[in-house]
């Protein structure tokens, strides 16, 4: 979970200003979290505490009312109503690594991230996008190998993944669908060497970077495990104090207490 936040930080500054390198400054001093970490950390705080997650969201929402959602996501968290609005968009995706930490078959997964997606991304595609996800999170914290995880997401959900960063790198643009994110944010983590390095490549793509950037953080932590210290550390200094306590609880809980 504090890789995808991480992500998110690092990418945030190069959602409006994109970047075709992997060589740039790690944390830019207009890092900032957004949307996708407030809302990952809705999604912790839900499953720590048992709360209903639309009542989470929304309360998130007023707390952090700036953070850059999307504008069906504005419209349904200030509504009455808390019906989901049929969104094949990334928030889903995005938002979801806790899932994977969390759960502890791949089963209980895929019916917790399809639950957790219908609240808002009730369409086929966001549902989708956020089983896929959630379960690279989980086979990478099991211990399955890239190759492993590759081969499983691609026959579960139909996601091709055979192309490279590099002949995906050069055409691609700024995409808010799941399936015009997700295997992209999938191939940067299986194409990378490190934690560090699976986040640069994210962002070298070149398009929606903090979310592609958190939903490959997510994976990268799973895999790669505990984030080097000064990356944590800077993430922390830069979430307040609530997102900071409900992240640490959160890690304490499920990714420190199921580490094997």
């Amino acid at each position: 979970m504090l890789g995808a936040i991480a992500g998110d930080i690092i990418g945030s500054v190069y959602e409006f200003n994109p970047i075709k390198t992997e060589d740039f400054e790690l944390f830019s001093p207009g890092c900032r979290f957004t949307d996708d970490t407030v809302l990952t950390v809705a999604l912790a705080d839900a499953i720590l505490h048992g709360k209903d997650y639309g009542r989470t969201m929304k309360e998130y929402y007023r707390r952090y009312p700036h953070a850059g959602y999307g504008g069906f996501f504005h419209q349904w968290a200030r509504s009455e109503e808390s019906r989901p609005y049929n969104s094949w968009g990334n928030g889903a995706a995005m938002r979801i690594s806790p899932v994977g930490f969390a759960c502890d078959t791949l089963e209980e997964v895929l019916e917790r991230a399809e639950y957790f997606s219908a609240f808002t991304h009730n369409h086929p595609e966001g549902i989708k996008g956020a089983k896929a996800v959630a379960a690279a999170v989980f086979l990478a914290r099991k211990g399955g190998s890239q190759e492993e995880i590759k081969a499983h997401i691609e026959s579960m959900f139909g996601y091709d993944l055979s192309m490279s960063m590099d002949e995906i790198r050069p055409r691609y643009t700024f995409d808010v669908s799941c399936q015009g994110t997700v295997p992209q944010a999938i191939t940067a983590f299986l194409e990378s060497g490190s934690f560090e390095n699976a986040i640069r490549k994210a962002v070298s793509l070149g398009g929606d970077s903090d979310t592609l950037a958190c939903i490959t953080g997510g994976i990268a932590h799973a895999f790669y495990g505990p984030l080097p210290e000064h990356i944590t550390m800077k993430v922390y200094s830069i979430l307040d104090d609530r997102l900071g306590e409900v992240t640490r609880k959160f890690m304490h809980a499920f990714v420190v207490a199921n580490s094997d």
